[in-house]
């Protein structure tokens, strides 16, 4: 797997798995009916951000992350991070290959902590990722999500330092 700065000729393969991810409603806190130019604009980060791609060998776009200050200001210390893993793709090692390089970047660029403000719940495959990456749940807004069959959830802040 080649972890890669994505480019905009990338951008059709993740719309095709950004989308469905986004309309399934069962992980993101974006509009599950978010149009293309609007996702684009919130995925494809221009420096000093960074989104990239996890690809096979042979190119095909198995997830993306994208990474960026957490808040402005004083507060821009801390990275924040944002990854999508096309199902089909799922249980590869994706998710965890894009953390790490997260991780990787946020220390190269002088971060001091990530932090991740909405990890659903009931996401539990991601939360069991994060916290086997050193980060912990610090807070919990609850019913914070909708998610589609169950309901309400909590919305887990996560955070580790680097």
């Amino acid at each position: 797997m080649l972890i890669r700065t994505a480019t905009a000729e990338d951008w059709p393969a993740i719309w095709a798995f950004l989308r469905r991810v986004v309309a399934a409603g069962e992980t993101y806190s974006y509009p599950r009916d978010l149009d293309e130019d609007r996702a684009r604009d919130i995925w494809m980060l221009e420096p000093p951000s960074r989104t990239v791609v996890a690809t096979d060998p042979d190119g095909a776009v198995l997830g993306s992350a994208k990474m960026n200050p957490n808040h402005m200001g004083p507060a821009a210390h801390i990275a924040g991070a944002s990854f999508m893993v096309a199902p089909e793709h799922g249980g590869r090692g994706v998710g965890r290959a894009l953390g790490e390089h997260a991780l990787e970047w946020a220390r190269a660029e002088g971060y001091t902590a990530m932090q991740f403000n909405a990890v659903v719940e009931s996401n539990t495959r991601a939360v069991a990722l994060w916290r086997s990456l050193g980060f912990e749940v610090i807070g919990t807004v609850p019913k914070g999500f909708d998610h589609p069959t169950k309901g309400y959830v909590g919305l887990h802040i996560m955070h580790r330092f680097l």
